[in-house]
């Protein structure tokens, strides 16, 4: 008889997921494992036919075959019309709106855990559990909140700020305070030498072959002909040419723009309303200060102005000392130096050392 609850297991198929339900069915908690099928690739009309990342056939297989080899249950839960009516809806309006979107925090925030939790409440469990790298504390006030994972170099404490209280009460993270390389030796010594070699997947599930602009022009009918007719300016107005459309373009590119102007140039702003795309060079890209809406805060229930934080503006940036103060039914934040590629749609996260004091997204200056 389990003597820690019952969990319900998050379970991709991948090494970190089945690593951490192993971890938990060996410490004694009743493990039953649940595997999400968010988006149904072949109606995604991509050049190839192969489903990647969490909707990938073989991983459900896999982290099925985990729970039956180790005596636990394990269902599949087809979340399709949960996820495709909010977060791809989601992903195609932000960037009609010349914004760049990320997914993957608004799935986690709105969809993936409160489908856990609706089904954890279903089946009489106590706790949530994911692989994610990062830890889960109680702060002294009560709240619960978001630390970083303590291996750098894959912490994922970024994509979940959006957790709210109810969910990170009852969330356990086991990968927190592991670092990859011994998740991969977990895995090798649970018997898995296969998964401990396999390769992760970084591209959004739902966007085929990782061409968001193709998605786009399959998602929204006649989009190149609503969107044609744009120009590249520079930062004083001057034309410098002709674009495919501002929703194919996103801050901080260079890549791709097919313009040639003897000398690198960046996408700096998008303006969707005039269809324009502003070029500069790199110092252009820099800021020192944005506008969050959208908070939702996690160690604290809100904060004083004025108050210092580190600042991350990406999932992989290093952060930047920042200062936050209240700013029309949202936050400020001012750079103690100028940063690169503020790009409305992300995420911009506050940490207090290595806490998450909360986040929200960026908005258009």
């Amino acid at each position: 008889m389990s003597t820690k609850g019952k969990v319900l297991m998050a379970m991709s198929g991948g090494i970190d997921s089945t690593v951490a339900a192993l971890m938990l069915h060996n410490e004694g908690f009743e493990v039953v494992g649940i595997t999400m099928k968010t988006w149904d690739y072949a109606t995604s009309g991509g050049k190839t036919n192969k489903e990647t990342g969490c909707c990938n056939i073989d991983s459900f297989n896999d982290a099925r075959m985990a729970a039956v080899q180790h005596g636990f249950p394990h269902f599949i839960l087809d979340i399709r019309n949960e996820f495709g009516d909010f977060v791809v809806n989601n992903f195609v309006d932000e960037y009609m709106a010349g914004r760049t979107p990320n997914p993957c925090i608004l799935c986690n925030t709105h969809i993936k855990w409160r489908a856990l939790s609706k089904r954890a409440d279903a089946l009489g469990c106590d706790f949530i559990a994911t692989g994610h790298y990062a830890q889960i504390h109680q702060h002294s006030n009560g709240r619960y909140f978001v630390r970083k994972g303590i291996d750098e170099t894959k912490d994922q404490s970024y994509v979940l700020w959006g957790l709210q209280q109810d969910l990170l009460s009852r969330t356990l993270l086991p990968l927190g305070t592991y670092r990859k390389t011994e998740i991969r030796q977990m895995a090798t010594d649970f018997g898995y030498p296969d998964l401990a070699k396999k390769n992760e997947s970084y591209e959004i599930c739902f966007v085929p072959d990782n061409d968001y602009r193709g998605f786009l022009k399959r998602k929204v009918e006649g989009l190149e002909e609503k969107v044609s007719g744009g120009f590249f300016v520079d930062k004083t107005g001057k034309i410098l040419g002709p674009h495919k459309g501002y929703p194919f373009y996103t801050v901080g590119q260079r890549k791709g723009l097919d313009i040639a102007l003897g000398k690198p140039a960046f996408v700096t702003k998008i303006i969707p309303e005039s269809n324009t795309i502003v070029l500069g060079d790199e110092e252009d890209l820099k800021g020192s200060e944005l506008t969050v809406k959208g908070i939702n805060w996690v160690k604290y229930d809100g904060v004083s102005d004025g108050m210092e934080a580190l600042t991350k503006i990406r999932y992989k940036d290093k952060g930047a000392l920042s200062n936050l103060s209240a700013y029309e039914n949202g936050l400020k934040v001012r750079f103690y130096e100028k940063v690169k590629g503020i790009a409305p749609g992300q995420s911009a996260v506050f940490y207090e050392d290595n806490d998450v004091i909360g986040g929200g997204i960026i908005q258009r200056n």
